[in-house]
């Protein structure tokens, strides 16, 4: 399972986590900006946004910072982002804003 795809990997882990998946969305924010999201997804009343950042590098901060914009922009608070690694800025800043970080490796465990 080492290459397959992260995107692909998150949306298997989604669906055993219950969800339902959108792909590729573009939401329009209050900002009339147009927003996009790499899935949405929901189950029972919640809906949440993913980015996914399938980098060899280390997600940063500014990452972080612009999912966190963009979802407050659209109205749907407590975004996940997907990569393989974060710095540690990002982990700290995620922490405060309840961003859910998820890495490869986090996915892979749970799927077992």
């Amino acid at each position: 399972m080492g290459n397959v795809s992260i995107l692909d990997l998150a949306m298997k882990f989604f669906r055993l986590e219950g969800y339902r998946i959108e792909r590729d969305v573009v939401l329009e924010g209050l900002s009339g900006l147009p927003r996009r999201f790499d899935l949405v997804i929901q189950r029972d009343r919640e809906k949440r946004l993913v980015w996914i950042k399938d980098w060899k590098r280390t997600a940063g901060v500014n990452m972080v910072i612009n999912l966190d914009r963009a979802s407050a922009d659209v109205g749907l608070p407590n975004p996940i982002i997907i990569s393989q690694k974060f710095s540690g800025h990002a982990k700290a800043y995620a922490n405060r804003r309840a961003i859910t970080l998820l890495t490869k490796r986090q996915i892979l465990r749970r799927l077992g």
